[in-house]
C-alpha cells in the first residue's frame, strides 16, 4: 500500500530535498505540498493524506498551532521536523503533546553529506508513523500548553496517600478511543528495589502521563531509557520535573538511586547500574542501533538486583527491550507490557508479549496507578 504524504515547510530547498527523498520510495507517494500552518490545515482536509511532515517554524502560523487544528478536524499521524538544541527539543516536546507522532532532526548538512542515511530513515519514520494509532475519529486537539504551574512536593517517606495529580493538558495516548479492559489481575505488592522504564516511539506523552501519577514520596528509585537526541533529553527531563510531583533529571555517571528520583538516560550514551545503587553513564557503543538502550540499562538492573525490578514497557517501534526483560525474567523480577490500543506503536510491547516475557499488559491510563499499588 502506498503512504500518501503532505509535505509543510516554509523552505523551498527543504520542501523539494524533502519531496525527492520520499518521492525515491516507490511506496510512498507526496501528494501535496504547504509552505505555512493555515496552507497545511487546508491541503490536509483537502488531500487527507496518510502523514504529514511538519516543519515549527513558518509564516501566518507555526507548526505547533496546525498539528492542534490538524488533529481536532482530520487527525493524521504528524512527523515534526526539529532542531538540535535546547529550544528546538522544547518546542518538539510542544508538538508531541500537541499531537505529533515523532520528530526527526532538522539538519541540512546531514542531508548534503548523508543522503542515502538520511533516505533510510525519513521513509522508515514515515512507513512507521502511518501505521500508528494516531487517526482517530474520537479525537479531540488539546488547548495550546500553558507554561506549567509549579508542583508540590511531598517530602520523601511522608504520608502514603498520593495527592492530585497536577492540572494539565490531558496528554494524547489518554485521548485514544477507551481501551478494552486490561484482563491481567491486579499488581502484587512487593518491595522492588528498582523501577525500570523503556519506551520509544510516543514516549514523551505516555512517560509524562505515567510519571505524573505518581506520588512524590513513591518509594522505589526510578530510571527512565527514551531513545531520544543527546540535545533532547535534559530539555525533557526539566520537563518532566515540573510537572511530576516526583523529582524527574537527565542521568549523570555517579548519580545515586532513590526513592521520589526519576533518572533519565542521556542520549546518545548508555545507563547502567551498579551494585551500589549508582548509575554508571558509558559512551554509547555504535555497533548499538539504540542510544540509549532499553536492553542495555534492563540488563545491568537484572545483575544488580536479581528478582527485585519491576520493569514496563511502553509505547515504541522494534523490539528494544526484549532481551533485557528476558533477563530479569530469568532473575525472578517482573515485566509490565503497554496494551495494544493505548500504543502510539504497537512494536516493543508487542515483542515483550509475544515472546511471553509479561507479566501484565496494561493500559497506559492504568500504568500509574498500579505502579504505586505494586510499590507501596
Amino acid at each position: 500500500m502506498v503512504v500518501k504524504v503532505l509535505v509543510v515547510d516554509d523552505s523551498g530547498f527543504f520542501r523539494r530535498r524533502v519531496s525527492e527523498i520520499l518521492s525515491a520510495d516507490p511506496t510512498i507517494k507526496v501528494i501535496g505540498t504547504a509552505t505555512n500552518g493555515k496552507e497545511a490545515i487546508d491541503q490536509a482536509l483537502a488531500l487527507k493524506p496518510d502523514v504529514i511532515t511538519m516543519d515549527y517554524e513558518m509564516p501566518m502560523m507555526d507548526g505547533i498551532t496546525a498539528v492542534r487544528h490538524i488533529m481536532q478536524r482530520c487527525p493524521t499521524p504528524v512527523l515534526m521536523f526539529s532542531s538540535l538544541t535546547h529550544e528546538g527539543a522544547r518546542v518538539t516536546l510542544d508538538a508531541l503533546d500537541a499531537g505529533a507522532v515523532d520528530f526527526l532532526p532538522k539538519n541540512f548538512e546531514d542531508i548534503s553529506r548523508n543522503p542515502d542515511k538520511v533516505k533510510q530513515l525519513l521513509c522508515e519514520k514515515v512507513h512507521t508513523i502511518s501505521r500508528s494509532n494516531r487517526r482517530l475519529s474520537s479525537y479531540s486537539a488539546p488547548p495550546p500548553v500553558a507554561a506549567p504551574a509549579p508542583v508540590s512536593r511531598a517530602p520523601l517517606g511522608g504520608a502514603s496517600a498520593p495527592a492530585p495529580a497536577p492540572t494539565r493538558t490531558t496528554p494524547i495516548a489518554s485521548r485514544a478511543a477507551p481501551a478494552p479492559a486490561a484482563h491481567s489481575p491486579a499488581p502484587k505488592r512487593k518491595p522492588y528495589k528498582l523501577v525500570a522504564i523503556g519506551t520509544s516511539t510516543g514516549g514523551p506523552v505516555a512517560l509524562q502521563r505515567v510519571l505524573t501519577q505518581l506520588p512524590g514520596n513513591f518509594p522505589a528509585p526510578i530510571v527512565l531509557v527514551q531513545h531520544m537526541p543527546a540535545a533532547f533529553t535534559k530539555a525533557f527531563a526539566e520537563r518532566l520535573d515540573k510537572l511530576c510531583r516526583i523529582s524527574v533529571k537527565e542521568a549523570e555517571d555517579g548519580d545515586i538511586l532513590r526513592p521520589g528520583l526519576a533518572l533519565l538516560a542521556p542520549g546518545g550514551k548508555q545507563m547502567m547500574i551498579d551494585g551500589r545503587g549508582t548509575v554508571r553513564i558509558l559512551p554509547g557503543d555504535e555497533r548499538l542501533n539504540y542510544k540509549p538502550s532499553v536492553d542495555i540499562t534492563f540488563g545491568s538492573a537484572a545483575k544488580t538486583y536479581g528478582d527485585k525490578v519491576l520493569a514496563v514497557v511502553l509505547t515504541g517501534m522494534g523490539a528494544d527491550g526484549r532481551e533485557g526483560a528476558r533477563l530479569l525474567k530469568q532473575g525472578g523480577s517482573q515485566v509490565w507490557a503497554q496494551d495494544e490500543a493505548s500504543c502510539v506503536i504497537y512494536g516493543m510491547p508487542m515483542a515483550i508479549v509475544k515472546a511471553n516475557l509479561a507479566d501484565a499488559v496494561y493500559s497506559l491510563d492504568d500504568m500509574g496507578r498500579h505502579l504505586v499499588e505494586a510499590c507501596h
